[in-house]
Order: C-alpha cells, then sequence, then structure tokens
C-alpha cells in the first residue's frame, strides 16, 4: 500500500506535471523570441523608428499587467482544464494570425491581446503544475518549473535573432505557429484530474471581486524585489555590456546564467522541501547580492561569467521558493488568485525596473546601478524576509 502510494502519489514527474511546465516553457519561449525579433521586423520592414518598436514591447505589458489579477479570479472560478484549453487555442490563433500581419497598428493589437493571453496561460499552467504536485514536493516541483521560464529567456532570443537574420520575419511567425500548436495539444492531452479542475466554492466571508490574494502578498512582493534588481540586469545588460566592450558575451552570460540554475535546481528543491525556506531563501540572498557587485566590478569575459554564474546560483534559489510560499500560503482552491498575484508583482516589477533603473543609471552610471542600488534592494528584501519570517514563527508558538 506504501509503496502504491510513493508511485502515484509522491511521483513528480508525471506526463501531467511535464506538459504544464512544457505549455510554460513554449509560452515564454514565444514571447522572448518576439522580443529579440519585432524590433527588427517594425524598424527593418515596417520602417518605423526605437518608439515603434519600444511600443510593441509595451502594448504586450499593458495586456498583462491589466488581466493577471483576472486571471487568477477567473481560474479560481472556473473549470480549469476547459480555461488552459481556451487560453492555448487563443495562443495558436494568436501566433497564426501574426502571419498575416502587415501594418504596425495590426501587429500592436496582436500584441495587446498576446498580453492578455499570456496572463491567462502561464497564470493557468503554473496553477495547475502547482496542484499536480505532491505536498511533499512542492519546492522541488515549483523550481522545476521555474527553471522552464529560465530556459526560455536564454533560448528565445537566440531562436528569434536566428530566425530573423537567416529566414526573415515570416518564418519567425510560422515556427511559433508550429510551436503554438505542439503547445495546444501538449497542454491538454491529459485530463487532469476533478478534484483540481473544478471550481472552487465560494469561502464564507472572502470576496468574489477580490482580485488579489493577501495572504500571499508578503511573499509575492518579495519576489518582486528579487524580480525588481533581476529587471535591472535583464534590461541593460547590453548596454554596460557594450560600455566594457564586452558585447559580445552578453548571449554566452545568459547561458551560464541558466546552466547554472538547471545544474542547483535539484538539490535546491530538496532543501527547501526537506529543511524549510530560511535553508535556501538566506543563501540565495547572499548568492544574489554578492553576484551583483562581482557583476559591477567585472572587467573582463572571465569576470562577467563568473558574475553570471554567482547571480543564477542566487536567483535560482530565490525565484522558486517565493512561489512556493505564495502557493502554500493559501488553500488549494485559492491557487489561482495566489500564482496570479505572485506573478502580477512580478510583472509590476520588472515593468518598474525598466522604467526608472534607466534613469538611476544615466545619472550614475551602471557600476553604481549594479554595486550599489541593486545590492541595496536585496539587503531591504532580506530584512523584509527576515521580520516576516520571525513573524510567522512567533504565530506558530502562539497557536
Amino acid at each position: 500500500m506504501n509503496e502504491e502510494n510513493e508511485t502515484s502519489g509522491e511521483k513528480l514527474w508525471t506526463a501531467e506535471f511535464i506538459g504544464l511546465s512544457a505549455t510554460n516553457f513554449f509560452h515564454f519561449m514565444a514571447q522572448y523570441i518576439l522580443i529579440a525579433g519585432l524590433p527588427i521586423c517594425i524598424m527593418n520592414e515596417m520602417k518605423g523608428g526605437e518608439l515603434e518598436a519600444g511600443l510593441a514591447m509595451t502594448f504586450f505589458q499593458i495586456g498583462t499587467v491589466a488581466c493577471r489579477p483576472f486571471a487568477g479570479r477567473l481560474i479560481d472560478r472556473l473549470h480549469k482544464g476547459r480555461l488552459l484549453f481556451g487560453a492555448t487555442l487563443a495562443f495558436f490563433i494568436l501566433m497564426l494570425a501574426f502571419c498575416f500581419a502587415h501594418t504596425e497598428e495590426e501587429l500592436y493589437a496582436l500584441r495587446l491581446l498576446h498580453g492578455i493571453e499570456f496572463a491567462v496561460g502561464t497564470t493557468a499552467a503554473a496553477t495547475l503544475a502547482a496542484l499536480v504536485l505532491p505536498a511533499s514536493k512542492r519546492g522541488t516541483g515549483i523550481g522545476y518549473f521555474a527553471l522552464s521560464t529560465n530556459l526560455a529567456m536564454v533560448v528565445g532570443p537566440l531562436v528569434g535573432l536566428l530566425l530573423v537574420h537567416s529566414f526573415g520575419t515570416l518564418a519567425m511567425f510560422v515556427f511559433l505557429t508550429i510551436s503554438a500548436l505542439f503547445t495546444l495539444w501538449i497542454a491538454n492531452r491529459r485530463k487532469l484530474p476533478q478534484k483540481i479542475v473544478l471550481p472552487a466554492e465560494k469561502e464564507a466571508g472572502k470576496s468574489r471581486f477580490a482580485l488579489v490574494e493577501r495572504q500571499a502578498l508578503p511573499a509575492s512582493l518579495l519576489g518582486g524585489l528579487v524580480f525588481f534588481a533581476y529587471g535591472g540586469l535583464l534590461t541593460f545588460i547590453p548596454l554596460y555590456a557594450h560600455s566594457l566592450g564586452l558585447e559580445g558575451s552578453v548571449s554566452t552570460f545568459f547561458a551560464v546564467f541558466a546552466l547554472v540554475i538547471l545544474a542547483t535546481r535539484p538539490f535546491i528543491g530538496s532543501i527547501f522541501d526537506k529543511k524549510g525556506a530560511d535553508y535556501t531563501v538566506y543563501p540565495g540572498f547572499l548568492l544574489f547580492f554578492v553576484g551583483f557587485l562581482c557583476f559591477a566590478a567585472a572587467r573582463t569575459p572571465v569576470a562577467f561569467f563568473f558574475a553570471a554564474a554567482v547571480l543564477g546560483a542566487g536567483f535560482g534559489a530565490l525565484s522558486p521558493a517565493f512561489q512556493t510560499l505564495a502557493v502554500a500560503s493559501v488553500a488549494p482552491e485559492r491557487a489561482g488568485l495566489a500564482t496570479a498575484t505572485y506573478f502580477w508583482s512580478l510583472d509590476i516589477s520588472v515593468g518598474l525596473a525598466a522604467a526608472t533603473l534607466g534613469l538611476f543609471a544615466a545619472n550614475f552610471g551602471y557600476a553604481t546601478l549594479y554595486g550599489i542600488l541593486c545590492p541595496a534592494v536585496i539587503v531591504i528584501a532580506l530584512l523584509a524576509y527576515t521580520r516576516l519570517s520571525k513573524g510567522t514563527v512567533k504565530k506558530k508558538k502562539a497557536a
């Protein structure tokens, strides 16, 4: 009997979990392919400028940020399996529509709709992935699920640039359409358990119009601070690398970053599940802090890649930890809203980083941005986590 439970109830790599992770990967890969490829399409083929190229990202962000909290409510209130099918079908239709877009206005409209679908699709996949995982392996599983995002962030820009430069933008859109069709199949090929996909009954005292899960807010805001610092890295690293004469090393930087996350993910998730959050969060903060100091001081490719390794180890420990804490803070029937709250915080944080840190860098320089401001944000997050952790312990003792 125990052996049967181990096989059916404690298995991590189920077909359902693999399918949901792949769904997340292809959603994020498509987004990063478009981030890399659309500006080239707009500037070279539609003769737009940098402003017009940037608007493609702006419309996507508007759709994502505006829809994310509603996505969480929808996931908790509707049949999750049908919602995932609808989102992945819309994903396929939108990628197909890009093949027939010939004006900037059409691209902007599609990017707005893409942002809405992205919010629903990625939130649904993340929520269902957390629910199909056994509770004893949730930290490990969410860590592996988050890895699908990290890998997409590396693979997406490389594939996008390769397709556009070698075969043209139509080839990029055709590739996205084929990958979206595969996503539609892999996301829905296995029927999920009824207890997971059925809508939750309304809880007494809970507003049916709530768009943010209050219990998930602390972990979500802490994750947001981590992503605010990471947003400065993601957005301005090409300019920083250019100022150092290392622009050719940016792709390798992110490859090292992703490989370190991949290498450390198995035992980081296991430590989280066996020892608790503190054993991954505190080392993660330390590594992320030291990584930014190394990044600010880097002047050679070797130092640049060493900083990528340290930053990857820190980010790889922190990101899935706070996502796991956000989901674990609520009952399963509110996992959708908790997941949406977490991702909404990340969306806003990365957007704020792109909007504000460039101004800081322009006035004080990239060395100050990465050597002082980003480490300061990490220290603030560390102090907030310490206070939150102590408060949680006191509540448990009082109970």
